[in-house]
């Protein structure tokens, strides 16, 4: 069980140096997610290949530590997984890795990345993808 400090650490390390972060030209759906409360943003992009696998992801957004930190944690749940077991991704998986005592009452940022990825796999499911941010209407979580 890691210690407050080390949890804090982890979310400063993955807030300042993001993993899978940037947009992706070639992702067949893209999905945009706001926290209407504070503000954050973020972007969520999935290359889906044959039996809707998971083959690449990326993000970008802007926010507080909390938000940015969550989303680069959440993409690394996510290549390799079918859409089916992105959709059974628990919040709770997210908010053990960000620490339960420190995420607390900012559960809407620590899963906002994780809300938009769902859409993004509905979206994508519909079969009418939006692929590029600007095609993404933004959606309130």
């Amino acid at each position: 069980m890691s210690t407050r400090q080390e949890t804090i650490d982890l979310i400063l390390d993955h807030y300042d140096n993001p993993r899978n972060y940037g947009p992706m030209q070639d992702a067949d759906v893209v999905a945009t997610g706001r926290n209407p409360g504070c503000g954050d943003l973020v972007t969520v992009y999935l290359k889906v290949g044959p039996g809707e696998q998971t083959t690449a992801v990326s993000f970008e957004g802007k926010g507080c530590t909390i938000s940015q930190a969550a989303a680069s944690i959440t993409t690394d749940l996510v290549v390799g997984k079918t859409l089916g077991e992105l959709l059974e991704i628990d919040h709770q998986v997210v908010a053990d890795d960000l620490g339960n005592d420190v995420v607390g009452s900012r559960l809407r940022c620590a899963t906002l990345a994780l809300n938009t990825l769902r859409s993004a796999v509905a979206r994508y499911q519909a079969g009418d993808p939006p692929q590029t941010a600007a095609e993404a209407p933004v959606e309130n979580f």
